[in-house]
């Protein structure tokens, strides 16, 4: 392979398999082509928490030498990757972003992180979050994550690191974990391709939790094809986690036929025509919208007022789930949670009962309506966040008055949340840049267990444009 070695390191994951395939390119070159840009590029970056080049460069060295005896090749064979660090892989520690956890390597894989090795990806290492998956970290203990289009710039959360790593080149996809858009928002703020799968689809065993009734492991990719070839090797019914769907897994990569003529989108007019989207956001969404329609797709604006409450409904619901986790150490070791994640486990732990059954309530609704929407739509499409990525620093600004803190703390949340508290399939995929040079992503729903059709939508329009195609200036000097 004689690529450039930034041109190699962008390609997609489904490319670099292809290539392995062929052994034009090997899987210790892999390995060392992104161990390079870990060590060239995130001292500043921060996108790793901890990386495990010898043990990546044996698995390279196994996997070279099984292929060159005829060994049987997974589909992601050779391919690099790396997790969130909420997700326990065998031998190392896993941190969740926080000070509280101890150096214990983990005894076992999660169920993700043992099907990726087991089609043949190799891990690079674990990914900074947000302290425990929650959002809103303003001291990160390992480091202050980067957005790679501009380093004064969020990167997105709860799965900051992955967007970076994915966006930056860091590795050929990356791990993510969605509650209420912790894969969609970091994959927007970073212009990378990011699948929330339907609640169930996708095992959870050995992942730390955040929010029982909707978290979602899910890719971080740099392209549509990619997020259908690592979803059907995460997705499946398993064992260890009750919870999951006994259903077929369907060929996902056979749905990406480009063909969305005569395709259903409904224009969520809450999502869009509403004073907390940015201008430049909403512009960028209604060209994509026109992108679908001239690819043949019907596309119509819908109303779903219950969605303005469901930030407020998420907080609620999440907060009181993940604090249940967290009583005996906000009693032992407050000290040792970021100030921001402290606040949030203290508030939901008094949270009364009523207030929680309210918002159960809120959520039935809001489930609801959307399957409402879907049952004569095919897909919704949205923004995928309000706004491009925030600056840092407003990340520890006080909050100044009852308006400002349903701001901060509910309405960044009204774009993703519906689909979390819905349980239902949701991607987002560049579709523009603000003026700032930051990049604005898009976001596409559908019906339960109907990936197939999401991504359809998402790749169509991701082949008609060249969004996708741009590098951020911090991972190409």
């Amino acid at each position: 392979m004689t690529s450039p070695p930034d041109d190699l390191a962008f390609l997609s994951a489904a490319a670099l398999a292809r290539l392995v395939q062929a052994r034009e390119v090997s899987p210790v070159d892999l390995v060392e082509l992104y161990l390079g840009r870990i060590e060239r590029l995130d001292p500043r970056l921060c996108a790793f928490i901890t990386v495990c080049a010898d043990d990546a460069r044996r698995v390279a060295r196994e996997a070279e030498q099984a292929f060159a005896l005829g060994g049987a090749a997974g589909p992601l064979h050779g391919l690099p990757f790396a997790v969130k660090d909420q997700f326990h892989a065998k031998g190392l520690r896993t941190t969740a972003g926080s000070r509280i956890h101890d150096e214990t390597p983990a005894d076992d894989d999660a169920t993700v992180v043992a099907r990726l090795k087991a089609a043949g990806a190799i891990l690079l290492g674990k990914l900074s979050l947000s302290e425990f998956a929650l959002g809103g970290t303003v001291s990160f203990p390992f480091g202050q994550p980067r957005n790679p289009w501009h380093p004064d710039h969020h990167p997105g959360g709860s799965s900051g690191g992955s967007g970076i790593a994915t966006a930056a080149a860091l590795a050929a996809f990356t791990l993510g974990e969605d509650t209420g858009g912790s894969i969609r928002g970091p994959a927007s703020h970073c212009g990378v391709v990011g699948l929330r799968a339907t609640w169930g689809l996708i095992s959870r065993h050995g992942a730390w939790c955040a929010s029982w009734s909707m978290d979602v492991a899910g890719p971080l990719t740099r392209t549509v094809e990619d997020a259908a070839l690592v979803l059907g090797v995460l997705a499946g019914h398993d064992a260890k986690d009750r919870l999951t769907s006994r259903r077929p897994v369907p060929p996902y990569r056979a749905a990406l036929t480009g063909d969305v003529n005569g395709l259903r989108v409904g224009l969520v007019r809450e999502l869009t025509h509403v004073e907390a989207t940015d201008p430049e956001v909403r512009g960028a969404v209604l060209e994509a919208a026109g992108v679908l329609t001239k690819l043949g797709a019907v596309v119509e604006e819908i109303s779903l007022p219950i969605l303005d409450v469901s930030g407020a409904a998420f907080m609620a619901i999440c907060d009181s789930e993940a604090a249940s986790a967290h009583q005996a150490w906000l009693r032992s070791r407050p000290a040792d949670y970021d100030q921001a994640t402290r606040r949030r486990l203290y508030t939901a732990s008094l949270l009364p009962s009523a207030l929680y059954h309210q918002a159960m309530r809120a959520r039935a609704r809001i489930r609801q309506e959307i399957m409402a929407a879907l049952g004569g739509h095919d897909v919704l499409l949205s923004a995928t966040q309000a706004a491009a990525a925030p600056p840092i620093a407003s990340e520890a600004l006080p909050v100044t008055s009852k308006p400002d803190a349903a701001r901060r703390f509910f309405g960044h949340r009204a774009h993703t949340t519906p689909y979390s508290l819905a349980g239902v399939p949701a991607i987002s995929v560049p579709c523009g840049f603000s003026s700032a040079g930051l990049p604005i992503g898009l976001q596409l729903a559908g019906r339960a267990f109907d990936e197939s059709t999401v991504l359809r939508a998402a790749h169509a329009y991701e082949q008609a444009t060249a969004w996708h195609t741009r590098r951020p200036p911090l991972a190409t000097g």
